[in-house]
């Protein structure tokens, strides 16, 4: 039997957890080198002593938080974005409930010393301490974006106007820092903590800077994208051609996605994220857009020759992953695009490849013709199920409802066990195609997917 390598990028994500965890440690170290147990004693100390204890900490994490999604490539590429997006969202609410702890002990620490009552402290606080005003400004933000990150809150949501929205997270950082440098006593008490407090910050800026804003800017202005073509594939989906200057250097590969922005007039701020549905080349980029809402249904009214701005590549999904099994690929819907990318750079692997593509009518199904041409070129299978699904609890149509999934799995495809599986589709159906390749007797580091998390 064989052996799958080591997932790519583990190293760097146990690299990443170290620094957190070690970031953290700083922070508790500089907070007890300043006197934070010594200033426990005395009405209100203890308040107040943890209270700074618990900014400090969500200040940190706060910025390691930014850092998460800095779109630095090598985390990026340690991490893919469902991954790194469930950090990110992880280390955001345990920052944010630090930043409440903090707020609390600290209007109350100084409540317990001093003769005002609890909220005439607070507004004291607010008022008339330097920066607290801004900080106060900076945490209504944050808060606002914490309860717009809750996922009842992200579904009534479309991708564009989120992303919008959470761009203010940047602004809540910058509010907050001006009060911790002119009030916080281990900022102003200590060297070792100013040097410190200043690195994080001058990264957590350098690298938003640097990736959120330079990469992208210098990778559009040097590529030069433009819409070349766009052609109906199929009810509602279209495929949109680009062309650019010396695309061979873009560092891209089949599976990846990037946010796209189209200057083809208003909205063109909001950027969406699709994957290319064809392996790149040197002089032509494909992606394949549905219409499921105001973003996705420009492109099929996009011109040629509309410029194009670019964000990425993004994606870990890609044949690095491959161990060197046959390869089976699974999609649901538009994540057919993702499949028909990576049929292009498995190469040699694509030789007894199989394909199950889950659609509700063959109608819609997608790439129709190019998906028969690799089955008579290279010996692809390729099986369309269509039709309305069996069960609730499956992600099979009607037809497979006599059996378990997994048992209509080994039928489908006799030596499942043997293979590597990569997954694209709705987040819930791969979860139920997982759990049928587990119990087809499918290795879990064998399966492969990403899902697009915000």
């Amino acid at each position: 039997m064989l052996c799958p390598p080591p997932a790519p990028g583990r190293w760097r994500r146990d690299v990443a957890g170290a620094a957190t965890i070690l970031s953290v440690t700083v922070v508790i170290a500089l907070w007890l080198a300043n006197g934070g147990i010594r200033h426990l004693a005395g009405p209100g100390a203890t308040a107040t002593s943890v209270g700074r204890l618990t900014g400090l900490i969500a200040s940190d994490l706060l910025l390691l938080q930014v850092l998460l999604m800095a779109r630095i490539p090598w985390v990026e590429r340690a991490y893919g974005q469902d991954l790194l997006a469930r950090r990110h969202r992880m280390v955001g609410f345990a920052s944010f409930w630090l930043m409440v702890a903090h707020v609390l002990l600290i209007t109350v620490g100084y409540a317990q010393s001093g003769p005002s009552g609890l909220l005439s402290t607070g507004w004291d606080l607010v008022a008339t301490y330097p920066g607290m005003l801004l900080a106060a400004a900076g945490t209504g933000l944050l808060v606002a974006v914490v309860v717009l990150s809750v996922r009842a809150a992200r579904r009534r949501l479309r991708y564009e106007s989120w992303h919008l929205l959470h761009l203010y997270a940047y602004l809540g950082v910058g509010l907050a820092l001006p009060h911790q440098l002119w009030t916080g006593a281990d900022f102003v008490t200590s060297p070792y903590a100013r040097l410190y407090w200043w690195s994080l910050y001058g990264a957590a800026l350098a690298a938003v800077l640097m990736f959120r804003l330079g990469l992208p800017l210098w990778r559009s202005a040097y590529h030069r994208l433009r819409v070349a073509e766009v052609v109906a594939e199929a009810p509602g989906v279209v495929s949109v051609y680009l062309r650019g200057h010396r695309l061979d250097r873009l560092p891209v590969r089949a599976g990846q996605f990037f946010l796209w922005r189209f200057l083809d007039g208003p909205g063109w701020s909001r950027a969406n994220p699709y994957t290319l549905s064809a392996g790149p080349r040197p002089d032509l980029l494909r992606i394949t857009v549905k219409d499921l809402g105001d973003g996705s249904r420009r492109a099929r009214s996009l011109r040629p020759g509309t410029r194009v701005l670019i964000e990425g590549p993004y994606g870990t999904l890609t044949a690095a992953k491959a161990t060197g099994r046959p390869p089976l690929l699974i999609a649901a819907g538009v994540g057919i695009t993702t499949m028909r990318a990576l049929l292009d750079e498995l190469g040699p692997a694509r030789v007894g490849a199989t394909l199950l593509y889950r659609v509700r009518t063959h109608a819609e199904a997608v790439f129709r013709t190019e998906l028969d041409d690799l089955a008579r070129r290279y010996g692809v299978r390729v099986v369309y199920l269509d039709g309305g699904r069996s069960r609730s609890d499956s992600w099979l149509p009607a037809q497979y409802a006599a059996g378990d999934d997994a048992s209509a799995l080994r039928h489908l495809v006799p030596d499942v066990a043997r293979r590597e599986a990569y997954l694209c589709g709705p987040p819930a159906w791969m979860a139920t195609v997982r759990a049928s390749l587990r119990n087809a007797g499918m290795a879990d580091e064998l399966i492969h997917s990403e899902e697009f998390a915000w």
